[in-house]
C-alpha cells in the first residue's frame, strides 16, 4: 500500500512539467466551458418555463445561480475525468518519459476514436454505478455521514480503475484484462482523488494528479515484473 502514496509524491513533482501543465490547461478549460454551457442552458430552460407558468424571469436567474453550482459538485468527477481522458496519453507519455523510458519506446498509441470510445464508456460506467448507489445512500441518509462514505466508496473503486487502465491500455498488447496494478492500490488510489476533487481548486489538478499517479502504479509492476523474469 506504500506504493501509492510514494506514486502521488512522484506525480505531484511533475506537475510544474510543461506537457503536464498543458493538459491540466485543455481538460480545466473544457470542463469548465461545458459547466458554462450547463449553466446557460439550464438558465434558458427556466426562463422559458417561467414564462409558461406566469413567473417573473428573474426567478429563473436566481434558481439557475442555486442549482448550477449543486449540480458542478454533483457531476464534477464524472465530467472531469471524462474530459482527461482525451489528454491521458499525454499525461501518460509524460510520466513514462521521465521516469521509465524504456517503457516509452513500447508504449502503443491510443488512436481519437478510441479515446472518445474509452471516455464514453467511463462516462456511462460513472453515471451507472452512482445512479446504483442512490437508493443505498438513501437508506443511509440518517446516518448524515453514510450517503458520503457510500459515494467515496463507489467513485474511488470507478476512479481506481479509469485512472490505472489508461496506463494499462498503452501497454496491453490489445488485451484489457490483467491491469497489473493491484485491487487494494487501485482502490486506495481511488479514495484519494475522489477526495481531492471535494477540495475546491485542488480538484482542477485532482485527475491529471491521479493519471499521473496511475501510470506509475503500472508501471512499476511491469517494471517489477521484467526485473523478476
Amino acid at each position: 500500500m506504500t506504493a501509492v502514496p510514494a506514486a502521488l509524491a512522484k506525480a505531484f513533482g511533475q506537475l510544474a512539467d510543461r506537457a503536464v501543465l498543458r493538459v491540466i490547461a485543455k481538460s480545466v478549460g473544457i470542463t469548465l466551458a461545458l459547466f458554462g454551457l450547463l449553466g446557460a442552458g439550464l438558465y434558458l430552460a427556466l426562463a422559458e418555463l417561467a414564462g409558461r407558468v406566469g413567473v417573473h424571469a428573474g426567478w429563473a436567474g436566481v434558481l439557475a445561480v442555486l442549482l448550477v453550482p449543486v449540480a458542478i459538485w454533483l457531476l464534477f468527477r464524472i465530467v472531469a475525468l471524462a474530459v482527461l481522458q482525451f489528454f491521458a496519453d499525454e499525461i501518460v507519455a509524460a510520466v513514462e518519459a521521465r521516469h521509465y523510458p524504456a517503457r516509452a519506446a513500447g508504449a502503443q498509441t491510443l488512436p481519437l476514436r478510441r479515446e472518445l470510445g474509452i471516455a464514453v464508456k467511463g462516462l456511462a460506467r460513472a453515471l451507472g454505478y452512482n445512479l446504483l448507489a442512490l437508493p443505498v445512500a438513501g437508506v443511509l441518509a440518517f446516518t448524515a455521514i453514510g450517503p458520503a462514505l457510500v459515494f467515496l466508496a463507489v467513485n474511488a473503486v470507478l476512479l481506481g480503475r479509469e485512472l490505472t487502465e489508461m496506463t494499462w491500455l498503452r501497454h496491453c498488447g490489445g488485451d484489457v484484462r490483467g491491469n497489473p496494478a493491484p485491487q487494494p492500490e487501485r482502490f486506495l488510489l481511488g479514495a484519494a482523488i475522489a477526495g481531492l476533487m471535494l477540495v475546491p481548486l485542488v480538484n482542477l489538478v485532482a485527475p491529471v494528479l491521479g493519471a499521473a499517479a496511475g501510470t506509475h502504479l503500472v508501471l512499476r509492476r511491469l517494471e517489477q515484473g521484467v526485473q523478476g523474469q
